[in-house]
Parts: structure tokens; C-alpha cells; sequence
């Protein structure tokens, strides 16, 4: 057969082709799994998927790398463009396009393209087979006349050799190629316009005008589109069955709190069973309420994502075995309909929650506790007594206020001069010197103290503040209009509610007599829950989930979170405060 124009340089051309847009390399990258690829081709590969990965190996990267071009691929990618910059198929297509006579349109092929393209580059297909098609029974009883070789020396029957598919860089696989079946030539290229398989003759007459490629390089794109989407289906599943874990543990843990709960309220009714009988059915009652609407909650929940997972799973397999074919016209038949992702419900928002609520009944039991405190000390060791009780309800208490979490941020336009704040508003710490700072009025210019951004009017809320091994501190909430120059009177009355802490061990609550708090444990983490409806503040240990004080108030406007890292103390108290997600 003879040599096909650039024949020299075919294998290197292969080497030196981007899988992405199938042509040679316009500014080679790597990737760290050693990969090549143009640059803007993987960048916009990766601009279009959720995740960062190798198309060909689909290697996964935790952040997106950074690309360099290789330099030494770049040179051996222009030394092999002008070497066989006269033979190269390109050039031939060069040379025909300069034949043609006007400007065609993007997508438009000329009439005489093919005749052109086949005088360029010359086919000698009666070398290769010397039947086109018969039906196959036909071919393996035949011996082709002019017998080929496998490379074995053996002659070739007709059904090994079959019909050989051409492309303009030579013969491919020898696979079957469907006929048109109007022309009876190869379907070979592929129309957008109308979104089938056409061969040249369609090509140059029913859809001249139309945007026609090569069937089996639009194949290849729509393959890398097939993969991408497979990865969101399979990023969906992901999230889908993180989250029915999460919702079948809420509900495990739910189960767990009303059997405690129950158990509790049989403990502590045991004694008192004459007089307290009637609460003691009511708490079992509400809690086997709640719980079964928990249950019930979740069964639903559940049933939906696991709908969801298996419809999900049920297309990620189609489009597993879709992009696994290599007969592109089944391929592009199915694409449409597989590409799209079924409509999906967002679970990001999604959670269980129940709140069982025997807060009311536990408060007429506390009543009751205080006058057989003597007749409960004489129980058994296994009823639970009014300090364990309280420990329970205390880690129980900071897991609903934890439900309450909000993302809590510093306001710098509050901040004292002498306050420095991070990029991301969390972190605030004080400084030796006073920063260049308008002077406005909702500036501190005394205190060392700052805001938070968010400003709350109703409901309730909750946020984490690290205090580390600070020596001095102060955290908690204060209103919109109280005062911010010069010296402050710190009280609920002007408008402060909160905790301090004073030389590593003195804490205390700043009411007009400050109340002084004796901790047994030293908090690392503060925790800090409002209901503006009840006028509460309370403050929590995190670490040991016990609650160290809540203050009883009406709000009447719009209250902040409040942080003072007081003074550093010549380095002694440097530490900053650092607002910190709340870990349900």
C-alpha cells in the first residue's frame, strides 16, 4: 500500500495528541498523576466538573493543581509542527480550503471537499479487501484473491479481514462500519444540526449547510461529557447516602435519648410512685409520642433517599456501560437521554430533629424532688440522684442548643482600635498598638471590645467561642444602642449581658453586684445560647458539656454577640479569641 502523506511522523503525531481535544498540543501541561494535556482544554475540563480529576486515569485531587507548561514537550510539540508542516494532513486540508473559491461558514463543507481530500491523500482500499459487503455467512466461506497476511505469515480468511474503516490518517481497526442507506457509503460523519450519522454524499448534498464532524471524534467529546456527568451522579450519591447515615443515627440517637428519658422518669417515679403516678405516665406517654413521630419522620426521609439512591444508581450503571461502548452510533442514539441528571431533591438542609418535650413535667417533679429528698437518698444506689440527674439534663440540654448554631461574625467597623481581626472575621486578639481607624459611632474607643455582625431581634441561637488559656476574657451578648465611648457601666441594665474572667480563675457574670461563678473545671470552649422570646442567655463548657450560667432578662431590641480579648497584658494574656464551627 502506498505511503500516506505524513506516514514518517504518524506514530509521533499520536504520541503528541491532547485526549481532550484530539489535536495536537497548544501549550502542554502535566498533571501530577503524569498526564498531558492542553492548557486550556483541562482548564476547562475542570471549570465544568465538581471535582478535579484525570480524564484519562480519573485520578481524584483534593485541590486543584497547579499547571505549568511543560517547556521540553512544548519544543518537541513545535519541532514536530514545522517538520512536517508540508505533510501533514492539515496542509492538505490547507490546500483544498485555498482551492475553494469564498468563505465558507463555520460548519459548512464545500461540494468538492471529498473529491479533493481523496485526490490529497490517496486511498488504495482494492489492496486491502476485495469484497466490501456481503452478509457474514458469505465471507467466511470465501478466501479474499489477493490474500493478506496477520503479520504471521498465515493467510487471512474474508471474516478476519472484513471491511476495513479509513479516516485521513490512514486505516483504522478493521471493525463494521453501517452503511448509509440511501448511499451505501460509510457513516462517518455526524450532523448537529440534526443530530445523526450521515455519510460524505449526505454530506455534500441534504446537509450541506448544516455543522457536520467526524462521527467518531464527536463520539469521543460526548465520551469526556459522559464521564463528567457520571462523576455528579456519583458525588450525588455521595451526599445522598452521607446524609441517610446521618438521619439513621439522629434517629438511633433519638432512640437512645427517650429510652435515658424514660428510664429516668421511672427511676425517679419509683419512689414516689403514689403521688407521682399520673407524671410518671404522662413523661412515658409524650416521650413514645414523640419518639414514634420520630420514627415515623425518618421512614419517610429514608424511603425518599434511598428512592433517589437507587434511581441514581440505576443511571450511573447505564452511563457506565454507555461510555464503556466504542460503537458511537448507539452511543450517540442513547446520549441524549442518558447525559441528563434525573431531577433531584437538595438534602443539604435536610436533618432530624425531635424534641421531646418532658422539660415541663421534669420541672413539677423538681418540685416534688425538694420535698422527698430525704425519702430519695434512702433508694437504692441504681436510682439516680438529683446531681446525676442534673449532669444527664445538662448534656442533653447542650446538644438542642447546639441544633441552633448560626455562623457568627466579627464586625470590624465595631472593633476597638487596638483590635486586630482576621481575613475570615473569626479570630480577634489585641495588639501593642492602636490601628489607623475611622472614628465612627458605633466604634468602642475605650474597652477593648467588638461586635458581632449578626444582630438578633427573635428566636433562637447559638455559637462557639474558643478562650483557650487565656487569662482574661469577655463573652456574650449586648444591645444596639447601648454605649460605646468613653467609660462603660457594665450591667444588664445598660445593655451587656455577659461572662467574664479575670486573672485564670475568676469568673463571674456582670450584673449590677457582679455574680462571682466557682467552676470546678476551667473552660478551653464557651458556648453561648439566646432565646430572645424567653430573654435567656446561657453559657455552656463544651468540653465537659455542663452548663455554667444562664441570666433571665427581657430583650426589647436588637442584640449582638459580644467578644472582648482584654488587654495582653504585656504578652501574658496574647491568645486570641477565635470563634470556632459548632461539632454537633
Amino acid at each position: 500500500m502506498g505511503a500516506m502523506p505524513f506516514s514518517r511522523s504518524f506514530l509521533s503525531e499520536d504520541q503528541l495528541l491532547c485526549s481532550i481535544c484530539l489535536e495536537v498540543f497548544e501549550n502542554p501541561v502535566s498533571t501530577p498523576c503524569g498526564h498531558s494535556f492542553c492548557m486550556s482544554c483541562i482548564s476547562h475540563y475542570w471549570s465544568s466538573a465538581r471535582h478535579c480529576q484525570c480524564p484519562l486515569c480519573k485520578q481524584s485531587f483534593k485541590r486543584k493543581p497547579d499547571l505549568h507548561v511543560n517547556r521540553t514537550l512544548r519544543e518537541i510539540t513545535e519541532q514536530f509542527k514545522s517538520m512536517n508542516g508540508s505533510t501533514t494532513a492539515g496542509d492538505a486540508e490547507k490546500e483544498v480550503q485555498e482551492s475553494m473559491n469564498g468563505r465558507l461558514k463555520r460548519g459548512q463543507l464545500p461540494a468538492n471537499l471529498f473529491s479533493e481530500m481523496k485526490r490529497k491523500l490517496t486511498r488504495r482500499r482494492s489492496r486491502d479487501y476485495a469484497m466490501t459487503y456481503h452478509d457474514e455467512a458469505d465471507s467466511e466461506k470465501n478466501i479474499i484473491p489477493k490474500t493478506e497476511n496477520d503479520g504471521s505469515g498465515s493467510p487471512m480468511l474474508a471474516s478476519q479481514v472484513s471491511r476495513r474503516r479509513y479516516s485521513l490518517s490512514g486505516a483504522a481497526n478493521a471493525i463494521k462500519v453501517p452503511l448509509c442507506p440511501k448511499h451505501h457509503q460509510n457513516l462517518e460523519l455526524f450532523c448537529r444540526d440534526d443530530l445523526e450519522c450521515i455519510c460524505n454524499e449526505c454530506g455534500q448534498t441534504e446537509h450541506q449547510t448544516h455543522n457536520i464532524t467526524c462521527a467518531e471524534k464527536e463520539w469521543r467529546i460526548n465520551k469526556i461529557q459522559l464521564s463528567i456527568t457520571e462523576a455528579e451522579i456519583q458525588e450525588l450519591i455521595r451526599v445522598r447516602t452521607q446524609k441517610l447515615e446521618e438521619i439513621k443515627q439522629s434517629l438511633e440517637d433519638i432512640k437512645v435519648q427517650a429510652d435515658l428519658e424514660a428510664r429516668r422518669g421511672t427511676q425517679l417515679f419509683g419512689a414516689l410512685i403514689r403521688s407521682l403516678e399520673c407524671s410518671q405516665a404522662a413523661l412515658l406517654e409524650v416521650t413514645e409520642i414523640n419518639r414514634r413521630s420520630a420514627e415515623h419522620q425518618a421512614e419517610i426521609l429514608i424511603q425518599e433517599l434511598e428512592q433517589e439512591t437507587t434511581e441514581l444508581r440505576a443511571q450511573s450503571t447505564e452511563l457506565t456501560k454507555l461510555s464503556q461502548t466504542e460503537d458511537y452510533i448507539t452511543g450517540l442514539k442513547s446520549y441524549s437521554d442518558q447525559s441528563i441528571i434525573l431531577p433531584s431533591k437538595d438534602w443539604s438542609s435536610v436533618s432530624l430533629r425531635c424534641d421531646l418535650e418532658t422539660e415541663a413535667i421534669c420541672a413539677s417533679v423538681c418540685q416534688l424532688l425538694d420535698q422527698f429528698k430525704e425519702e430519695l437518698r434512702k433508694q437504692p444506689s441504681n436510682c439516680l440522684s438529683p446531681t446525676s440527674l442534673s449532669s444527664v439534663r445538662s448534656t442533653h440540654k447542650v446538644k438542642r442548643m447546639q441544633e441552633y448554631a448560626v455562623d457568627v461574625t466579627l464586625d470590624p467597623l465595631t472593633a476597638h482600635p487596638r483590635l486586630l481581626i482576621s481575613d475570615d472575621k473569626k479570630t480577634v486578639w489585641c495588639s501593642e498598638k492602636q490601628q489607623a481607624v475611622s472614628n465612627s459611632r458605633d466604634r468602642f474607643d475605650r474597652v477593648v471590645c467588638v461586635l458581632g455582625q449578626q444582630g438578633f431581634i427573635s428566636g433562637r441561637h447559638y455559637w462557639e467561642v474558643e478562650v483557650g488559656e487565656k487569662s482574661d476574657w469577655d463573652l456574650g451578648v449586648a444591645s444596639h444602642s447601648c454605649n460605646r465611648k468613653g467609660k462603660i457601666k457594665v450591667s444588664p441594665s445598660n445593655g451587656y449581658w455577659f461572662l467574664s474572667l479575670r486573672d485564670k480563675s475568676s469568673y463571674a457574670f456582670r450584673t449590677q453586684v457582679s455574680t462571682v461563678l466557682h467552676l470546678s473545671t476551667r473552660p478551653q470552649k464557651i458556648g453561648l445560647f439566646v432565646d430572645y422570646e424567653k430573654g435567656q442567655i446561657s453559657f455552656y463548657n463544651v468540653d465537659s458539656k455542663t452548663h455554667i450560667y444562664t441570666f433571665m432578662d427581657n430583650f426589647s431590641e436588637t442584640i449582638y454577640p459580644f467578644f472582648s480579648p482584654c488587654t495582653n497584658k504585656s504578652g501574658k494574656n496574647e491568645a486570641p479569641l477565635i470563634i470556632t464551627p459548632v461539632q454537633i
